[in-house]
C-alpha cells in the first residue's frame, strides 16, 4: 500500500469515525488494515467500511449519523457473504465475470490516476491566479443603488412626492406608505444593472442623479413608483468566493485535456472493431421487439 492511498484511506476511517459519533480517540486508533469483523475466514477492514461508505452515500443520508457504522459494517459483512458463496459457487472463474473485473479494475485505476494528476493538481494558488488574470482589467456595468416606494394610484404617488418635497424621510415613508414587498425595509431595492427591472422603472432611475428623487410618479405594470438613486457605480468584480468553484472547473478540465493530450500522444491508439451497418442495427432491434413481444 502506498502512503498516498494509506493516508487516503486514514482520512476516510476518521472521517467515519467522527460521523459515527465514535470521537477523536478511537478515530485516531483506526487504521485502514484494522479488523471490524470476521466472515468465516475473510476479514472485514476499517478500508472496507471506508470504502462502503462512498458507494452508500447516498442511502447514509437517509439514516441518522450515530447508526452509519453499524449499518455499514451490516452492508460489507453481507457483501463478504455473498462474495465468499459465489467463490464457492466457481462464479469468480468464469469468463464474464473476469471481464467485468478487468472493466472495474479498469476504472478504478483510471479515477485513481484522475484523482492524483488532475484534480491534485490544481490548487489553491493556481485558482488565485486564475481569478486574478480573469479580473485583473475588470470593468462591470453600470449600476445604481436606489429605493422605491409603490403606490395603488397616482394620487397617492403625488401625495408622497408632496411630503418628500416638504422633507419627509424616504425610508421612513416606504415603511409607512409602500405596497411591495421591499417597504418594510425601507423600499431599499439595493444595486441593479440595466435589465433588471422593467424598462420604465429602469429609465427612471438611470435617469436620475445620486440623492434625487422622481418628481413625477413612474407607472409599470405594479403601479405607480417613487424612486431615489442612493449611489451610482461600476458593477465591482465578482468575490473570489463567488467565482471559485467556476474557476476550478475551468482549470480541472484544461488540466484533464494536456493530460489526456499527453496520453494519447505517446500511445498507439487503434479503432479494430467496425460500428455495426445500419441495416444490421435495424435487424437487432427488430429482434429484441420480437423477444420483447413474446415475453
Amino acid at each position: 500500500m502506498t502512503p498516498r492511498f494509506a493516508a487516503t484511506l486514514q482520512r476516510a476511517t476518521v472521517a467515519l469515525a467522527f460521523a459515527s459519533g465514535l470521537g477523536l480517540a478511537a478515530a485516531q486508533a483506526q487504521e485502514p488494515g484494522d479488523a471490524v469483523a470476521t466472515v468465516g475466514e475473510s476479514v472485514i477492514t476499517e478500508a472496507d467500511i471506508a470504502f462502503a461508505s462512498q458507494d452508500f452515500a447516498q442511502q447514509l443520508a437517509n439514516v441518522p449519523p450515530a447508526q452509519w457504522r453499524k449499518v455499514l459494517t451490516d452492508i460489507v459483512i453481507d457483501m463478504q457473504l455473498m462474495a465468499n458463496a459465489a467463490e464457492d459457487a466457481g462464479i469468480d472463474d468464469e469468463e464474464d465475470f473476469q471481464r467485468q473485473v478487468d472493466f472495474l479494475t479498469m476504472r478504478a485505476l483510471r479515477n485513481a490516476y484522475l484523482v492524483r494528476e488532475v484534480e491534485n493538481k490544481v490548487t489553491d494558488e493556481m485558482v488565485q491566479a486564475a481569478y486574478d488574470k480573469e479580473f485583473a482589467d475588470y470593468v462591470g456595468e453600470d449600476e445604481r443603488k436606489a429605493r422605491h416606494i409603490l403606490l395603488e394610484s397616482k394620487e397617492d404617488a403625488e401625495a408622497v412626492i408632496a411630503a418628500l418635497e416638504d422633507g419627509g424621510d424616504f425610508a421612513e415613508l416606504a415603511k409607512e406608505k409602500s405596497t411591495g414587498p421591499s417597504g418594510p425595509n425601507g423600499g431599499d431595492l439595493g444595486y441593479f444593472t440595466r435589465g433588471r427591472m422593467v424598462k420604465e422603472f429602469e429609465d427612471a432611475a438611470f435617469a436620475l442623479e445620486v440623492g434625487a428623487f422622481t418628481k413625477e410618479p413612474v407607472q409599470t405594470q405594479f403601479g405607480w413608483h417613487v424612486i431615489t438613486v442612493e449611489d451610482a457605480r461600476k458593477q465591482p468584480a465578482p468575490e473570489l468566493d463567488d467565482v471559485r468553484d467556476r474557476l476550478r472547473q475551468d482549470l480541472l478540465r484544461a488540466r484533464y485535456a494536456e493530460v489526456m493530450s499527453a496520453l494519447k500522444a505517446e500511445t498507439a491508439i487503434e479503432i479494430v472493431a467496425d460500428e455495426p451497418a445500419a441495416e444490421d442495427k435495424d435487424a437487432d432491434a427488430a429482434t429484441d421487439g420480437g423477444d420483447a413481444a413474446k415475453q
